[in-house]
């Protein structure tokens, strides 16, 4: 019976690129397995089709013979390139390629393992909001995992050396055999490192790397804020088998403050006045980060008014004009009374009754409840 033309087989053009030859033949690799269709032949015979076509188009000596002289330039009996014999590719070899992303496989003969870089690390450093302003050094201690010193690393007894492991040749990864699927997983034994500790060293017990506390000098720039991060480059975990080391960030916390809450470069604080100063006016000296300053406060101030003192608030890490200091009045009844205060309080709500042009808020509400109820 003579083949089909392989190109037909996989259903693409003669052009295709090495990418469409590989996703047309998983493509019907995974409709026609004999594991997802047992005992049907039919599905067998497309399968080994599709199999032989792709082992054909995916070598570029193959491909470039068939397409000169068809079937005859890749028919070891007729001296052209063998399906499996020396120099050709088998079928585990391309199956184990074109399904390595579902099983998380290397390509083709697999990666080495060996040098990994350590881990990054995460420390939280917490902050009073005036050293995260104007920024400051301080000294933290960080547990992380370092080479171990007596072996330099390598895990293996001073004197001695790691040997090429023995289940997987050095390589770092293993291939199984499963019927028709063939899948490359890293080896149990190295762990994907190639190296085997016959004689492990007695301080890491063949880690290669020990735990430790780090003390570290950090310098804050001024005006961080809280989630901002600092990194440390190699300061982080140690690496495996001479890897580089990780990086360490330090996370900014900041506490809360007694007297300010921020706002990206703003600052906010409630001052509490007097009835008498909200009344009269008069002259108060409110807190800022670089010292107290007056604010004027004006004659019938009411609570919840907001005076802006500028440049007072915080000067971005990144850049950019200090922001402002936003300061929220809070009018503050007067409590624990003597007879004398109660007295002259009630002479001056009388003096108030009947005239609505001191409380035009309290007036306003007043009308507006007035209507309220006339419209039931």
């Amino acid at each position: 019976m003579a083949k089909r033309d392989f190109y037909e087989v996989l259903g693409v053009e003669r052009g295709a690129s090495e990418a469409e030859l590989k996703k047309a033949y998983r493509r019907l690799a995974m409709k026609y397995h004999p594991d997802r269709n047992p005992d049907d032949k039919a599905s067998e015979e497309k399968f080994k089709e599709a199999n032989e076509a792709y082992e054909v188009l995916s070598d570029a000596a193959k491909r470039s013979a068939y397409d000169q002289y068809g079937h005859a330039g890749v028919d070891p009996q007729m001296g052209g390139g063998g399906g499996g014999g020396p120099g050709g590719a088998n079928f585990s070899d391309i199956f184990g390629d074109v399904f390595s992303d579902f099983f998380g496989g290397g390509g083709r003969g697999g990666q080495r393992g060996g040098a990994q870089r350590g881990s990054d690390l995460r420390y939280t450093l917490e902050l009073d909001l005036e050293e995260a302003v104007r920024g400051t050094t301080v000294t933290i201690r960080v547990p992380t995992l370092v080479n171990c010193k007596p072996c330099d690393g390598t895990g293996a007894k001073k004197g001695t050396t790691p040997v090429t492991c023995t289940t997987c040749g050095g390589i770092g990864q293993v291939r199984m055999q499963q019927g028709f699927f063939s899948v490359q997983q890293t080896c149990p034994r190295c762990h994907g490192s190639g190296k085997m500790i016959t004689d492990p060293c007695g301080s890491c017990h063949g880690q290669g790397r020990v735990e430790e506390h780090k003390t570290l000098s950090v310098k804050v720039p001024a005006g961080v804020d809280t989630g901002d991060r600092i990194r440390l480059t190699g300061e982080g975990e140690a690496g495996t088998m001479g890897g580089p080391s990780g990086d360490l960030y330090v996370v900014v916390n900041v506490r809360e403050h007694a007297i300010f809450q921020r706002d990206g470069k703003h600052l906010y604080c409630e001052v509490p006045i007097s009835f008498a100063d909200a009344a009269l006016g008069g002259e108060l000296e409110v807190p800022t980060l670089d010292g107290r300053v007056k604010l004027k406060i004006p004659e019938g101030t009411q609570t919840g008014k907001m005076f802006r003192l500028r440049g007072k608030g915080v000067a971005p890490v990144r850049g950019g004009g200090a922001g402002d200091l936003m300061c929220k009045v809070a009018v503050e009844t007067p409590v624990n009374l003597d007879r004398r205060q109660r007295e002259l309080l009630d002479e001056f709500r009388k003096t108030l009754e009947g005239d609505s042009s001191h409380s035009p808020k309290a007036n306003g509400w007043f009308e507006g409840v007035k209507r309220f109820f006339g419209d039931l």
